[in-house]
């Protein structure tokens, strides 16, 4: 659902409800600026970029030590 900023403001309670279920971007001046999404959601789209980082690496089963290396790797061989 796409909702702009004054409408956000004038029921936000409505719309925070609402995010439990599903997600929601608030835009201002049309162009998006806010995206509220239900916080038991499975999957965060942080974990999502996580395993992006990590596409060679076929085992989901990771530590952090190794997301560390992964995403350190990543930057230095751009170098």
């Amino acid at each position: 659902m796409i909702i702009n900023a004054t409408e956000f403001k004038m029921r936000a309670g409505k719309y925070l409800k609402l995010a439990e279920k599903q997600e929601i971007i608030i835009t201002k001046n049309g162009k998006q600026v806010a995206k509220l999404v239900p916080i038991n959601k499975q999957g965060t789209p942080n974990a999502d970029f996580l395993y992006g980082l990590m596409r060679n690496f076929s085992n989901k089963d990771i530590s952090l030590r190794r997301i560390r290396k992964e995403r350190i790797g990543k930057y230095e061989s751009s170098n």
